[in-house]
């Protein structure tokens, strides 16, 4: 009988013990950190983008030039990574450039890796994260021969328009020059409404099937 006893205080001690671990690795698991592979949810669509590009980085020149264009960003792997596809234009030429973003899991962070079509080869990516609404990524690139450090940031985020800066450091970080600022304002597609639409096929004003494009 006492032996009965016994193992049962021992079955019921283990059972206890196994119950509170579990209890332990499901809090645990609950209190980690989200990741961020949703953190540019806020970017998909169509951008009106806004460039101002200084000409001379790190030269002590002041000359910047502006261009007007179109950027779109589409969502890859259900938001783990995005493709922004750049386009603008300006007085100092045409830009066509795209910027690959991916998420690692693991160390949650993004790399983002660009590419200029007049290169058409992807670039040093620059790595960082997102933090409070503020994005800053990093890395180290040969510029006119030396090492420098970049850094890209993107700030003033809202539900449309968000700013990206660029610059560079030629002492380690100490101090940044900024060559790169992109303004972006979202573009809303403008559905036409579906009564206005018969109104004008009533009167001629537009065909009854769509024409087939040659």
């Amino acid at each position: 009988m006492y032996r009965r006893v016994l193992l049962r205080d021992c079955l019921l001690a283990g059972a206890l013990g196994l119950g509170l671990l579990v209890g332990l690795a499901d809090s645990a698991s609950c209190s980690e950190p989200a990741g961020g592979e949703h953190d540019f949810d806020f970017e998909f669509g169509t951008w009106k983008t806004h460039i101002s590009r200084l000409t001379r980085p790190l030269s002590g020149s002041t000359t910047w030039v502006e261009y007007e264009g179109t950027s779109v960003v589409r969502k890859v792997w259900e938001g783990r990574a995005n493709l922004l596809e750049l386009e603008v234009s300006g007085p100092a030429g045409h830009i066509e450039a795209l910027s690959l973003r991916l998420y690692n899991p693991v160390s949650r962070q993004w790399t983002l890796n660009f590419s200029n079509s007049s290169v058409g080869t992807l670039g040093q990516p620059t790595v960082g994260e997102f933090k409070n609404g503020h994005g800053e990524f990093y890395d180290q690139e040969s510029f006119d021969g030396r090492a420098i450090l970049v850094r890209f940031v993107i700030s003033e985020i809202k539900p449309d328009s968000c700013r990206f800066e660029q610059s560079f450091s030629n002492d380690g970080g100490k101090t940044w020059e900024v060559n790169w600022i992109a303004t972006d304002t979202r573009m809303r597609l403008t559905r036409q409404r579906p009564e206005r639409s018969v109104r004008r096929r009533e009167r001629g004003l537009l065909p009854a099937f769509p024409r087939a494009s040659v």
